[in-house]
């Protein structure tokens, strides 16, 4: 099993939606635990980076990224 690669301040689709019904969610804290805010309401989630790898769908690509 291949971990998907994600960094500080990436978009993420999560498997289940949040209670808003939105699914994309923007990675605001990486270290042993993983912080995603929802993009919906601005609900902040914590949680440990396993839980997070389980849950995690995808790794969505931001349109107008300035690199």
């Amino acid at each position: 099993m291949q971990a998907k690669s994600y960094e500080l301040n990436d978009y993420v689709e999560m498997k289940k939606p949040h209670a808003c019904k939105t699914n994309r969610w923007q990675v605001t804290r990486v270290g042993m635990d993983i912080r995603i805010k929802c993009q919906g309401c601005g609900a902040s989630v914590l949680m440990p980076r396993r839980d997070f790898d389980k849950r995690l769908k995808k790794v969505l690509k931001e349109e107008n990224a300035a690199e």
